[in-house]
């Protein structure tokens, strides 16, 4: 992992005052950041670590003004450029992380469900976003506009990535053809849920496996990653805090017969997934299914699907838990952009420094603490 200067990066961000401008826009950013990363939410929380770590701030911050008042904070923050952030933190993040071939990146979605604003119309904000399991990083997000979907945020998140080399895996909105040729056109490979979004497809795919699924086997993990007519097998079983997880996954390249094969850009193989977990006397299940670019080998397609699913581990319930994004009430204007986009940065920033072994949320307690910490944090080791 490399490092990347905050302040480099984020110091020519297009200032949105036109006027009356007593602090300058890095400050403003970096104090914002420093204190987020210690689990300031509320703009007056903002303000008072600010004051209470003055001294510190000025080993890298001139701070003529001294520092700014919440309203500056708040001011600012619903005044700034999205769009201009997005692109500062997509570049911070590059230079942060040089990725490797072989990297599952994971698109997916979530709302932040206390942004919405009743009186001014305004529906919660959406953003997609996309997480790098093995780096355990975010790459870059986009949000939803409002009477859009996904569909339209997943292309301008894949404009931004680099993903030579990676698979990217998507879930059930963003399976579009237009998505499928755009990440082969850009030399990776994908694996796509479906799910209602392509019901004949599904339909076709689940019955195609029917059999399989059916049959009561305990068979070991077949490896039959030279054929492509036959039905490759692959199963693994977790146990640990009283809960045990079995997940087994089939793939298959016989799809000659597929319907609407040839519109799929780069499809080699069709695939399905069912993860059972037993806690004591109760037991679920669930099965999916899969179309992908990859070839039709059970243990690989199963990682990236289970990859894709720990962005709701590895970033969703993290954003949730360790930093309350569903209860961040911030609405006026542009701030709940802004500061989802500062949440996935601060992430960034904790998920990197590893020489710390506590949690999330101990790491952030640990940094307000401890300003060593917290240049190891923002600066790296």
């Amino acid at each position: 992992m490399r490092t990347a200067n905050i302040i480099d990066h984020f110091g020519s961000m297009p200032d949105p005052r036109e006027d009356n401008r007593r602090h300058k826009l890095i400050e403003i950013l970096f104090i914002v950041i420093c204190a987020a990363v210690c689990g300031a939410e509320k703009w007056a929380d903002i303000e008072a670590f600010g004051k209470a770590k003055e001294s510190w701030l000025r080993k890298y911050l001139e701070l003529p003004h001294g520092i700014p008042s919440h309203d500056t904070f708040a001011r600012v923050f619903a005044k700034l450029d999205p769009q201009a952030l997005n692109e500062r933190f997509s570049q911070w993040v590059q230079a942060l992380y040089e990725q490797c071939a072989g990297e599952i990146i994971s698109i997916d979605g979530k709302t932040a469900r206390r942004s919405h604003d009743a009186a001014n119309d305004r529906s919660a904000l959406h953003m997609v976003s996309a997480w790098a399991s093995k780096a355990g990083l975010t790459l870059a997000q986009r949000r939803v506009d409002e009477k859009s979907n996904e569909i339209t945020a997943i292309p301008e998140l894949l404009e931004v990535l680099e993903f030579s080399g990676c698979v990217v895996t998507i879930d059930a909105m963003g399976t579009q053809k237009s998505i499928a040729k755009r990440i082969i056109d850009g030399e990776g490979e994908y694996v796509l849920a479906l799910k209602g979004n392509h019901p004949t497809l599904e339909d076709e795919v689940e019955l195609y496996f029917a059999d399989e699924l059916t049959r009561d086997t305990e068979r070991e993990s077949d490896k039959n990653e030279d054929s492509e007519n036959e039905i490759d097998y692959y199963k693994s079983v977790d146990t640990g805090h009283g809960r045990v997880e079995v997940r087994e996954c089939w793939a298959s390249g016989d799809i000659e017969w597929l319907p609407g094969k040839q519109e799929w850009k780069g499809l080699r193989s069709i695939c399905a997934v069912r993860s059972k977990r037993i806690i004591g006397e109760r037991e679920s299940e669930e099965v999916r299914y899969f179309i992908s670019s990859l070839p039709p080998v059970a243990d690989t397609v199963g990682r990236a699907v289970r990859a894709h699913w720990g962005i709701e581990n590895s970033l969703h319930w993290v954003l949730d838990m360790a930093f309350r994004e569903d209860e961040c009430r911030k609405r006026k204007d542009n701030s709940a952009e802004n500061f989802a986009v500062l949440r996935h940065l601060t992430l960034n920033l904790l998920k990197r420094e590893k020489t710390c072994k506590r949690s999330i949320a101990g790491k952030r307690l640990l940094a307000g603490w401890d300003e060593r910490y917290m240049e190891k944090v923002l600066f790296g080791p």
